[in-house]
């Protein structure tokens, strides 16, 4: 749902099919470019002028859709699948100067007479953990994932045979390896917010927070670069429920890749881009609410303010974390960023402000002011995974957790990464898995607190992605291994 400023004010803008066909006709719109999310969360569209969008298309859908052409959607003879736009997510795109150009994320329906979700629909399966929050007898769950990324001046990957110069090269005027740069370089692990000239993309990000605040209503307030050299950004987004939450997530990638197309520059949602740096992560922070009342908060608890409520769902991410690594991590180059030593959270454990566990508990502020701020912040995830699953398993997991009570276990505050192995197996502290195989194992046996939400056919279907994913990588020697092996 966009939002909008007013009077200092983040008011809700909700239309209707209506308000939608005459805010086209007003915005003098040529095209409407119709948006869905893939299986991997990678954005598709199809685009139609808006002289042939009717409003019944709203509520009809428009057969304009090969499933068997989307990687995971459907085979050849079950292909026909309908499009059916959301008026709440329309949104005109900036860049598009020659032919003025409306988007509207739409929902996935099976073809037929009866015009079902989709059962594959990322987006349609987040509807459907919306409703079974609400079924547990929540009215709401709130979501403020915090997406990081790289932008690079350039990016080479050749990979034209599989037996000869596999090899990728990164340039960007930031890093200590460039030799283009401003004279200012950032060290590795030493970007976390420096001033110009060492950052030289606060321009850049200026422009994608205008484009995400005016033009699409995703209210973003403070952005900064990140930890590592060459480009990490990071730009902080308002939170939101659960569906509009993924919509949002989406719609950033869309706007930094292409604005940074625009700078002449590339933006990778890529984890772990460079060797020996930080890679990006996408830390989920999650509430549950009743109307008016953050349902995380408990004043009476001294050291983190929460309630058992909050407790039992941290309980049941911490229970399902090696399953939920599959899901929120979910390509090979996600278990390159989580290994120690670069701050990403591999270890299974929980606490108040401690960034080595993958469960923190924000600790800036104290007290019933600031209920509404209280939240679990789920540090596992990375800006590769599919945001509707993310959330939609992330909540699942945490529900799990309050209807078996599951023990958030004791809090750890000591720097995990700094522990010694013996320590760490005294504690009982777990670690991720160490592969994308390792995780999708998991997922495998532990999918019985996803079912009710996304069913087998969906966890299959991601399993069997996963496999091909990491076959691809396994079968190929890495450049490295030459460095390594090659006189053996």
């Amino acid at each position: 749902m966009p939002y909008k400023v007013i009077d200092g004010k983040i008011q809700p803008l909700s239309f209707t099919a209506e308000e939608i066909m005459q805010k086209i006709k007003n915005d003098g719109i040529k095209f409407i470019d119709l948006q869905f999310t893939g299986l991997t969360g990678r954005f598709h569209h199809t685009t139609m002028a808006s002289s042939m969008f009717h409003k019944e298309d709203f509520e009809d859908g428009l057969p304009k859709l090969d499933g068997s052409s989307i990687r995971g959607f459907t085979e050849i003879h079950e292909s026909d699948l309908i499009l059916r736009p959301d008026p709440s997510t329309y949104a005109t795109i900036p860049w598009i100067e020659k032919d003025s150009t409306a988007r509207l994320i739409c929902d996935i329906l099976s073809g037929g007479s009866e015009r079902n979700s989709f059962p594959r629909d990322p987006r349609g399966i987040a509807i459907k953990a919306c409703k079974f929050v609400k079924e547990k007898g929540y009215e709401s769950s709130f979501w403020g994932p915090e997406i990081e990324f790289f932008v690079f001046d350039k990016l080479e990957v050749n990979t034209m045979t599989p037996y000869h110069c596999q090899s990728y090269k990164i340039t960007s005027r930031e890093a200590p390896w460039s030799t283009e740069g401003v004279g200012y370089v950032l060290r590795l692990k030493e970007g976390y917010l420096p001033s110009a000239p060492g950052d030289t993309l606060m321009d850049y990000r200026n422009e994608c927070v205008h484009v995400l605040n005016n033009d699409f209503g995703i209210i973003c307030d403070t952005h900064h670069h990140e930890v590592a050299t060459a480009g990490q950004c990071e730009i902080d987004i308002r939170y939101d429920t659960l569906v509009n939450a993924g919509d949002s997530v989406q719609s950033y990638k869309y706007i930094v890749k292409n604005l940074a197309k625009k700078y002449n520059m590339i933006a990778t949602m890529m984890p772990k881009p460079i060797a020996l740096d930080n890679g990006s992560g996408m830390h989920v922070n999650v509430s549950l609410w009743d109307k008016e009342n953050n349902l995380f908060f408990d004043e009476r608890d001294e050291y983190a303010e929460m309630s058992e409520t909050a407790r039992y769902f941290g309980g049941g991410i911490i229970d399902h974390a090696f399953a939920l690594a599959a899901i929120v991590a979910p390509t090979t180059n996600s278990y390159r960023r989580l290994v120690p030593g670069y701050e990403a959270p591999v270890y299974i454990a929980w606490s108040r402000g401690n960034r080595s566990a993958i469960i923190r508990i924000p600790a800036h502020y104290k007290g019933r002011r600031f209920a509404n701020m209280k939240r679990i912040e789920f540090r596992a995830p990375d800006p590769s995974c599919n945001p509707y699953f993310a959330f939609s398993a992330i909540v699942a997991a945490g529900l799990d957790g309050i209807l078996k009570k599951k023990p958030l276990g004791d809090h750890i505050d000591e720097d995990i990464f700094k522990m010694t192995p013996q320590k760490r197996r005294e504690l009982g502290v777990k670690q991720l898995p160490a592969s994308l195989r390792e995780a999708y194992e998991e997922l495998d046996c532990d999918r019985a607190f996803l079912k009710p939400i996304f069913g087998d056919d969906a966890i299959d279907n991601i399993i069997e992605h996963e496999v091909k994913e990491h076959n691809e990588v396994a079968v190929r020697p890495h450049p490295h291994e030459f460095s390594m092996y090659a006189d053996v």
